[in-house]
């Protein structure tokens, strides 16, 4: 009877014991996050969580919720949960077997926030068996945001200029011609005295009377048509020359005007002639091009071209006598305002400058405000794209991005294809976020003179796409460039980019900080952190919540550095 009443107790508490087992709840063991420390990419906050359910602790009819949620700031950002429930619970969810257990996969995702720097990635448990709940605490599976990503700056880039087409001396060509008879050098009253001949001269004069003026140079050149023997020619372009000079000369000095002479001579005008043809309309026009194209030896095409019985009469009828002859050129430089004179106009009377006069006027401040005063009137008085584009590089280099996004828009209402202006707007979307449209700009600025290349590989490292971010980058040697490097754990390329950067600032030490930390060089990071704090403090705060010096967050040192 005893017997009987033990063993009836014993089922009893193994009831109860199977019971209390089939009634259990646990949060997932063996958790590993992927990355850890968790990495902003793109914008963007991603993890892999996995885990293991082990056997005989998840209830054949229990639920549990898992969410993820990065706490920061006072904060916490929740991912998506995934629900997983026991063999025999009525609810949806992965399935977990009581008697072998289950893996735990969940993603975590969340858009980037700079305060995430210092935060931390927990599981949060909702549970229960049946109607039971079970309280699950909080689970802490990461430490962090690594944030080295968002050190690639679009501002790491500079914009583009549509420069002024400003000249301080504009040269001005005034040409005559004094045609002579078939193998004559003597001159005609009718030539010397022709509406060229005078407005040449008088140019000449007018050049030399005006203080805003300067005869640069004069050149006679003298010509002899293709046709008859080469000495004769030679001797006949020479003599033209000659004359055509000293006709010149003699009338200068009367005039009281002193020049030098420049010029030559070409013996048999083939050039002359060819173009002469091409502009013609005779009858045989493309046979006779032909001979010239066929034919290179100077007696050859003569012979040739004598052997075109139907050509040749009109030939030298209405080809060769343009070719006698002698070729004056005056080149007078014209000379424009002096700085101050341009600085004062653009001061107080702007509409008295040219457009390229006033564009140019905003190269000679380095005032900014002063700058965007002249580029308005620009824009006021001539609606020149250029003007626009100024001001949006002017805003853009003093972070007003969205003053800098307006400007380039209108530039490119007025010239939607120039290829600099497309390329600024791509920075100024870039600065501001916008990367989809930062790729449409920078996709139309192909011949641009900034360097596009390495801005696209800002734009995709921003993009989080790091394999074409390093191979548009190259050899550039900039920030955004070693920042590229540094997340492909190259530190020996980061390490000479940085040593290259041609104006390098408080972003540069910072980086070079990165680099030892992640090579485990301490005295490195203080002296490049007290390097970059030294011209940035901000970076203070940063370096403080950066994961990158987690390692080093309790040393003395580094606390007295960042503090």
């Amino acid at each position: 009877m005893y017997m009987k009443k033990g063993l009836f107790l014993g089922l009893i508490a193994a009831v109860v014991m199977l019971a209390s087992c089939n009634n259990s709840m646990e949060a997932p063991g063996d958790i590993t996050v992927n990355p850890n420390p968790l990495e902003m990419k793109g914008g963007k906050v991603h993890a892999d969580i996995t885990g293991t359910f082990p056997a005989k602790v998840f209830a054949k009819k229990g639920v549990l919720v898992v969410t993820p949620v990065l706490k920061f700031d006072g904060r916490e950002v929740a991912g998506t949960p995934v629900t997983y429930v026991g063999e025999k619970a009525k609810e949806n969810g992965k399935t977990i077997n009581y008697s072998k257990g289950g893996k735990y996969t969940q993603a975590f995702d969340c858009a980037y926030e700079p305060a995430m720097a210092s935060s931390e990635l927990y599981l949060r448990f909702e549970a229960r068996v049946g109607n039971k709940v079970i309280e699950i605490p909080d689970l802490k599976v990461a430490d962090g945001v690594n944030a080295t990503p968002d050190l690639a700056k679009a501002n790491d880039n500079l914009t583009a200029a549509t420069p002024d087409q400003f000249q301080r001396i504009i040269q001005e060509l005034t040409e005559a011609d004094i045609m002579f008879l078939i193998q004559s050098a003597s001159l005609r009253s009718s030539e010397t005295k022709s509406s060229e001949m005078k407005a040449l001269e008088a140019a000449i004069k007018d050049a030399n009377a005006d203080e805003k003026k300067a005869i640069n140079q004069i050149e006679i050149s003298g010509y002899a048509s293709p046709d008859g023997g080469l000495n004769l020619n030679e001797q006949l372009a020479q003599n033209r020359r000659k004359v055509a000079e000293d006709f010149l000369r003699r009338n200068l000095k009367k005039a009281k005007i002193s020049v030098d002479f420049a010029g030559g001579v070409t013996a048999e005008d083939w050039a002359g002639f060819q173009e002469e043809v091409m502009n013609s309309n005779i009858q045989d026009k493309e046979l006779i091009l032909r001979v010239l194209a066929m034919y290179a030896d100077p007696e050859e095409r003569e012979e040739q071209i004598k052997k075109l019985a139907s050509a040749y009469p009109v030939l030298a009828e209405q080809i060769l006598p343009k070719l006698r002859r002698s070729r004056l050129i005056l080149t007078t430089d014209l000379i424009g305002k002096s700085d101050d004179e341009i600085r004062a106009l653009a001061a107080n009377d702007p509409a008295k400058l040219s457009v390229e006069e006033l564009l140019y006027a905003a190269t000679l401040t380095n005032d900014n405000a002063e700058k965007l005063a002249i580029y308005q009137k620009v824009a006021d008085l001539y609606n020149d794209y250029r003007a626009y584009n100024g001001m949006g590089q002017i805003y853009f280099s003093e972070g007003n991005i969205a003053e800098a996004r307006r400007c380039f828009a209108k530039a490119l209402d007025l010239q939607p294809n120039d290829p600099d202006v497309n390329y600024n707007a791509g920075l100024a979307a870039m600065a501001d976020g916008d990367l989809q449209k930062a790729e449409e700009y920078l996709g139309k600025a192909a011949g641009t003179k900034a360097n596009l290349p390495a801005t696209l590989g800002t734009l995709y490292t921003m993009k989080g796409d790091y394999n074409a971010a390093k191979s548009a980058y190259g050899e550039s040697a900039t920030n955004n460039a070693a920042v590229q490097h540094i997340l492909n754990k190259d530190y020996d390329a980061a390490r000479r980019t940085l040593a290259n950067v041609k104006e390098p600032n408080a972003t540069t030490d910072y980086l070079k900080a990165i680099v030892a930390a992640r090579t485990n060089d301490k005295e490195g990071v203080y002296a490049n952190l007290k390097a970059a704090i030294a011209k940035d403090a901000q970076l203070k705060d940063r370096a403080r919540k950066d994961i990158e010096f987690a390692k080093l967050a309790e040393d003395a040192q580094f606390q007295a550095i960042v503090k």
